[in-house]
């Protein structure tokens, strides 16, 4: 039952954070800089308001939990979908709904089978699209020539562009399947998708770093003096810091960072999607050089208190410290999170906006997988022969979790000069300017 529900969990996430935000996103008019500024304020208030839900969840929800039962914490939560089903349905009637036209993993999945198979068919043939524009049977062969006969003419044939010339097979020759057939519009679709998705690689790394704070983060705290004054805070609780300072991030990024820049650089952005996530990425790598920073003070707390072999007794240092690295992170993920969603949304083919804004929460998923694997690498190359692994064993306060996070740091460093190759080469759609 607890897998069926979590499964159930995962289906139901999935399908509103995939949704979502395409379908807020689609309510401004991008054709207007006023649409286009509503539109990247309400990606920060989305991610603002993500922030408020976890701020619930990790406070009060943690109390009830703990002081109340379990049972009480997924009944609160249930009682909240449920109330948050009529407030979305309240505004049903003034919503721009997009009229769905298709599956756009079938269309993707078409253009590359099509492709494939051309390519295997039709080695030694030339291109079928590039004959149709210069044959001279051909009637629009001469308004190809000129680019204000071709604007003038409605019925001149569509080309596809040089960017990933293998695509361009699966409209270069008529399939032997009519269900493969692909129109030219289709293929470039699917070439803008491809085209993001070395920028979507980049960021799995970021959240590989934030699944630090659910886990080591959390062991950590609980070995440090969790009190506040009267109040001991259940280390469960510890994910408020980054809530916290996303809640405070984002209204200032929103209404100050952004209107200065704007009236710096004197452009409509201010600051492009891909800058504001490589702001992101250079922020992960400062949260793990922190992480590590304080992970080395806790251990030299622990052996000059003489608590080094003594797991169960808080040490006398403040969990406090470890609000550093949360404060990094939380702010890496408001940068890079918000910051992907309108990126993954403004270069989209509008088919393929929902596919491409669930990049972001595929990015997460395979984060966290990706956390669980380093880890299991790391302690299978450092447990051989008489060493310890460094993340295993049953005193938290032998583990070389330093290490393990300067290893996470140079990953970030090196995920980050990755990006910066794949960002400076990028050609935004439709204005072919980089970033």
């Amino acid at each position: 039952m607890l897998f069926i529900g979590l499964y159930l969990v995962a289906l139901g996430v999935g399908g509103i954070k995939g949704s979502l935000p395409a379908h807020g996103g689609e309510q401004f008019d991008e054709t207007t800089p006023s649409g286009r500024k509503q539109r990247s304020t309400f990606f920060n208030y989305f991610v603002f308001c993500l922030s408020c839900g976890a701020l619930i969840a990790v406070t009060f929800v943690v109390w009830i939990e703990d002081n109340k039962g379990w049972q009480w914490g997924f009944a609160i939560s249930t009682i909240s979908i449920f109330v948050s089903i009529p407030v979305f349905l309240a505004g049903s009637a003034t919503y721009k709904n997009k009229i769905p036209s298709g599956s756009p993993l079938t269309t993707i999945l078409k253009v590359l089978v099509a492709a494939l198979l051309n390519i295997c068919t039709y080695k030694n043939t030339s291109s079928a699209v590039v004959n149709m524009a210069s044959s001279p049977s051909n009637p629009h062969s001469g308004r190809m020539e000129s680019k204000l006969e071709t604007a003038k003419a409605s019925t001149i044939a569509e080309t596809p562009t040089s960017h990933l010339k293998f695509l361009n097979k699966a409209v270069t020759n008529k399939p032997r399947y009519s269900s493969l057939e692909c129109t030219v519009q289709q293929v470039e679709d699917v070439k803008v998708v491809l085209k993001v998705l070395p920028i979507f690689g980049c960021t799995i790394i970021l959240n590989c770093c934030l699944a630090q704070l659910s886990t080591f983060s959390v062991e950590q705290a609980a070995t440090m003096d969790t009190k506040l004054g009267s109040l001991k805070v259940p280390p469960s609780s510890l994910p408020v810091f980054p809530v916290v300072f996303i809640m405070i991030l984002a209204p200032i990024y929103d209404h100050i960072i952004i209107p200065y820049t704007r009236k710096a650089t004197k452009s409509e952005m201010g600051i492009t999607h891909l800058q504001r996530i490589g702001f992101g990425l250079v922020l992960s790598i400062v949260a793990m050089a922190v992480a590590a920073l304080v992970e080395i003070k806790r251990k030299r707390v622990a052996t000059h208190s003489g608590l080094l072999d003594y797991p169960t007794k808080p040490l006398p240092i403040t969990f406090l410290w470890i609000a550093f690295q949360y404060l990094f992170l939380g702010s890496a993920d408001l940068f890079t999170l918000a910051g992907l969603l309108e990126f993954f949304f403004s270069e989209a083919p509008i088919r393929m906006r929902s596919l491409a804004t669930s990049l972001s929460w595929a990015s997460l998923a395979m984060g966290y997988y990706l956390s669980s694997v380093i880890v299991s690498i790391v302690n299978s190359v450092t447990g051989n022969g008489t060493h310890k692994p460094w993340l295993s064993g049953a005193n938290f306060n032998h583990y070389h979790l330093e290490k393990f996070y300067w290893l996470m740091c140079v990953l970030s460093g090196l995920n980050f000069l990755h990006y910066l190759y794949w960002a400076t080469r990028y050609k935004y759609r439709g204005t072919g300017t980089t970033s």
